[in-house]
């Protein structure tokens, strides 16, 4: 009998970190979303491009524009692409690169 209490916490942990990160996933979802019209248009012009590392980066000689979008969309690549390597038993940089070279294909 003592096992089922320790079992039911054990479960009911469980689906409150898949209930944290769920909520986390379409929050990062909901922001990346939110920012990709003036990501793109700092691509359009010409000011950050996506790179092989699967990041945005600045193109030499432009100046940082929308620095802090920048960087908020760079954070919130990695925070997925940790989560994918995760599920995949890879690394992060494993899966930025593999993203990053969709991104230049595009």
């Amino acid at each position: 009998m003592k096992f089922l209490p320790k079992l039911t916490v054990f479960f009911l942990a469980m689906m409150c970190v898949v209930s944290v990160f769920a909520a986390s996933a379409s929050e990062i979802k909901a922001r990346m979303r939110d920012r990709a019209p003036v990501i793109k248009e700092l691509i359009t012009n010409g000011i950050v491009r996506e790179a092989a590392t699967g990041y945005l980066e600045y193109v030499p000689g432009k100046t940082k524009e929308k620095e802090s979008v920048v960087k908020a969309e760079n954070a919130d690549r990695k925070t997925v692409y940790a989560a994918i390597a995760k599920q995949q038993g890879t690394t992060t940089d494993v899966v930025a690169r593999t993203r990053g070279k969709q991104n230049t294909k595009k």
